[in-house]
Parts: C-alpha cells; sequence; structure tokens
C-alpha cells in the first residue's frame, strides 16, 4: 500500500482526468447499447433472428456483472490509470473486431469483452473522483461522469444509428473502434499515476454485503433498474402499438427522453446535496407514475411525450444516485462499493430486459408497463421506509 506522499492529491488540475473518464464510459456506454438500433441490420447480416440477435444486447450485461468483482479484485494492486489504459484498448479491439466479424459467433466474442470492460472500467473508474477533485467538488465530478450514461443514448447510439444506416452497421463500429483509441490517449495523457490505495479482495466485498446501508441500496437499485429495463426495453413497441406513432415519431420522442435524462441527472447532483434519500426515491416514484400511466394517459402523442419527458428526467438521476448511496454507506471501501453498484446494474440490466420480454410474449406491452411501474413504485416506497438517515443518505 503506498504512503500518504504518494498518494494522488485532488487539485483543479484534476478536472481534465474527469473529463477524459467522462469520454470513457460515454464510449463504454454507446459501445454497450449501440446494437439497439442496429439489431435487424445484423440479425440479417449474419442470417439470424431479431431474438437471436438480441443476444448482443443481453451477453455484455450478464458479463459484466461477473467481471466487475473478478477484474477488480484480481488487478487490485495495480496502478487504475495502468488498467484504465488497458481495458480502453480491450474496448478497442472488441468494436473492431464486431466490424469485421465473418460470423455471428465472432460477433458474440466481442460483446463477450465489451461486458469484461463494462464490469472493469466502471468498478474502477467511477469512483474515483474523490481521488482527482477537492472534496467540495466530488459531487459535481461524480455527477460529471455519470452525464456520460444519458449522453450516450442521446448522442452516441442515435449518431452511430444514422452512421450504420448511412454506411453500413460495420462502419458504426469502426468509428466506436477508433473513438476508444483516442480516448485511450487522453486517459495516458491527463489522468495521474494513481497506485492502488486499498486492495480490494473479496473479504471487503463480502463485508460490505453484511452492511444494511449496502443492502437497502442493493435492493433499491435491484427494483428500479428491474422497473426501468423491463418496460424501457419495449417502449418502442408501445409507441407503436399504443399511440401508433411513426418510426420518425418514436425517434423524436425517445430523444427528447434522452434529453430529459441528462436534465435529470444534473438536477439530481443538486438535489443529493439535500437528500440523497429523497432525490432516490422520488426518482423510483416519478418512473411507477409513468410507466403506469403510459397504457392510458399514451394513448395520444402528447400524453405519451409527456409522460417519457417525466421518465427520463427520473431515470437520468438513478446511476448517480446508485452509485452515490454505496460511496457513502462504504466511505471505508470506495473502490468495493463501486464494485457492488456495476455488478447488481449490469446483472439486473440483463435480467429486466429478459423479465420484460417474457410478460410481453406472455400478454401485452400495456401490461409490462404496469409491471413494471408496480416494481418501481415498491423501490420507493422500500427506500424511504428501510433507508433511514444514516450514512449522509437522509
Amino acid at each position: 500500500m503506498p504512503s500518504p506522499t504518494t498518494m494522488t492529491r485532488p487539485t483543479r488540475a484534476g478536472w481534465p482526468a474527469v473529463v477524459s473518464l467522462t469520454l470513457g464510459i460515454f464510449t463504454i456506454v454507446t459501445s454497450e447499447i449501440l446494437p439497439i438500433g442496429l439489431l435487424t441490420s445484423i440479425g440479417a447480416d449474419f442470417g439470424v433472428s431479431d431474438g437471436t440477435a438480441g443476444l448482443t444486447m443481453a451477453m455484455p450485461g450478464i458479463v459484466a456483472a461477473v467481471a466487475a468483482p473478478v477484474v477488480t479484485v484480481t488487478t487490485a494492486r495495480l496502478d487504475r490509470r495502468l488498467m484504465l489504459g488497458v481495458l480502453m484498448a480491450v474496448l478497442a479491439v472488441a468494436d473492431l473486431l464486431a466490424a469485421v466479424a465473418p460470423a455471428y459467433g465472432v460477433m458474440l466474442v466481442s460483446r463477450v469483452l465489451v461486458g469484461l470492460v463494462i464490469g472493469g472500467f466502471w468498478s474502477i473508474g467511477a469512483g474515483l473522483a474523490a481521488r482527482l477533485v477537492p472534496p467540495r467538488s466530488v459531487g459535481a465530478a461524480t455527477t460529471l461522469i455519470f452525464s456520460a450514461v444519458p449522453l450516450g443514448s442521446v448522442l452516441g447510439v442515435p449518431a452511430g444509428t444514422f452512421i450504420g444506416h448511412l454506411a453500413g452497421w460495420r462502419a458504426a463500429f469502426v468509428v466506436l473502434g477508433v473513438m476508444s483509441l483516442l480516448v485511450l490517449a487522453a486517459l495516458l495523457a491527463l489522468v495521474p499515476s494513481l497506485p492502488a490505495v486499498r486492495a480490494t479482495r473479496l473479504d471487503v466485498l463480502r463485508g460490505l454485503l453484511r452492511e444494511r446501508g449496502v443492502r437497502v441500496g442493493l435492493l433499491a437499485t435491484f427494483l428500479i433498474v428491474l422497473a426501468h429495463f423491463g418496460t424501457y426495453t419495449y417502449v418502442t413497441p408501445l409507441l407503436q402499438q399504443v399511440t401508433r406513432v411513426g418510426p420518425a415519431a418514436v425517434s423524436s420522442f425517445l430523444l427528447a427522453y434522452g434529453v430529459a435524462g441528462i436534465a435529470g441527472n444534473f438536477l439530481a447532483g443538486a438535489v443529493i446535496a439535500r437528500s440523497l434519500r429523497t432525490a432516490f426515491a422520488g426518482a423510483g416514484a416519478l418512473i411507477a407514475a409513468a410507466t403506469l400511466l403510459l397504457p392510458v394517459v399514451g394513448t395520444a402523442a402528447v400524453g405519451a411525450l409527456a409522460l417519457l419527458l417525466v421518465w427520463g428526467l427520473a431515470y437520468g438521476a438513478v446511476p448517480v444516485c446508485s452509485q452515490t448511496w454505496f460511496a457513502r454507506t462504504a466511505p471505508h471501501a470506495p473502490e468495493a462499493a463501486t464494485v457492488v453498484f456495476t455488478s447488481s446494474f449490469q446483472a439486473t440490466f440483463a435480467l429486466g430486459a429478459f423479465a420484460g420480454g417474457v410478460v410481453v410474449d406472455a400478454a401485452s406491452v400495456s401490461a409490462v408497463m404496469v409491471c413494471g411501474g408496480v416494481v418501481a413504485a415498491v423501490m420507493a416506497v422500500s427506500l424511504w421506509t428501510l433507508g433511514g438517515r444514516g450514512h449522509g443518505t437522509g
């Protein structure tokens, strides 16, 4: 373990490093969800069904849930700057491999690599704000880092989809591969050396799971991510079948949702400073209201758009609320807390999309919205009841 004199001292000079981390997560998020807009093209190229092509979305989340603890524990004593660089290089390889994949099996290998990067990079990088900027700026820096999540949806995926439709889906992955290399250069140039301060071991992770605040955060994250991805994955069919709008309108609605998500991300930073529990439970309550009302109010285009704006605003707050919750309930082990956040988030991502599909096939898209709304409501009530006011979460 390094001595105090060798540890990075946060200064204003750390902001360029924070920006490079934000760009890294933006690239990772875009790589993870890009197939949403290119699924039909990918399936047609490899001669597989849309359902089989959907594995390109499920695979990264499943792998990331396992990779988060494994990568972090096995590299616990390595410089974090080195690990961020290695993982970004792996992402470049993954995207370029997808671009030249001769068979669907090779495409899935590239998606496994993306999952590996998600688990490792998020677990290591998402909690580094406290080592890069002064204490008074940690909240703002964390909010900036997590703004990459809605930005990936608003800017990355539409841009990638446009490139894919213009020059073929493989061209979109080439662009992402090149972008990954540019981010790698930025990380190496702007992030200072970050020796491991406290090695993250399996016993540290097990110890966190025994802490009540961490268990409450896990429950809240599980429920809200399950509710969100169980419903949002199928919002396009809902807009087409219930609201009855065309493809152009669907794209506009989802863009509006994403813009609201960016606003929600930054608004959460301000609310969290006053009450983390209020921000997190409030986000769950708003998602519950939006999804429960969509099958009814969403029959009109104006109603659907209004509810999507509420939904986007609320979900934009979820990643930063969840990460901050784990960080505050485990201040003695910040990297381990980020591992717990990443693993729980990504595992539930895949489970939510799968569970939503089961409900859609068994009933309808309206039914999945109602189910998701009920789960989100349970999250809000559970968090408010169990969250307490300890560990700075009140």
